[in-house]
């Protein structure tokens, strides 16, 4: 039987709690999961594409030695099916936190099974804990110094603060 390999796309501006659980969740299910770092410019990230996939490799890696599965972290600029077929991906993770995320993801899994229709998505709920993490929420409460260490990992936690201080 063929590997089954996942993508889990995102910008991860930082890596969140949330992306972490849906990692690890997602992990379970496949034989290789591959965790795409897009550029994505217009989101104007604080962390450069290089940053944001050295701090996603160093907080997956002990998921993927935990599970014993490989777990790659790749950059990408290209459509996203078009890295999903580049990669072998013959699923794509995607993580909903609530409503609003449904519409947008629905939307893109429309478009996606247009382009490739052997290539399915697949919804992982966030954890209660985690539905209203997002990277972007992050760098605001950080900005302002607020506490961010419960909705990151410490080693991003660290890079986030160092980074916005440079940026303030």
């Amino acid at each position: 039987m063929a590997e089954l390999i996942a993508l889990y796309p995102g910008t991860f501006d930082p890596i969140t709690n949330g992306h972490i659980d849906i990692i690890s969740r997602a992990a379970k299910l496949v034989d290789r999961l591959v965790v795409g770092v897009a550029v994505n410019i217009g989101k104007g990230p604080i962390f450069s594409l290089d940053e944001r996939v050295a701090l996603v490799e160093a907080e997956v890696a002990p998921i993927a030695e935990r599970l014993g599965i490989i777990v790659e972290v790749r950059p990408f600029s290209s459509l996203l099916i078009q890295f999903a077929r580049e990669v072998g991906a013959r699923m794509i993770v995607r993580g909903l936190r609530a409503v609003s995320d449904f519409d947008y993801e629905f939307q893109m899994t429309g478009m996606n099974y247009r382009l490739d229709s052997e290539i399915e998505t697949v919804f992982l709920m966030a954890s209660e804990r985690h539905q209203f993490i997002s990277s972007r929420f992050v760098k605001d409460v950080a900005l302002y110094g607020g506490d961010i260490s419960s909705f990151v990992p410490p080693r991003t936690a660290a890079a986030t603060i160092a980074k916005l201080k440079g940026h303030s």
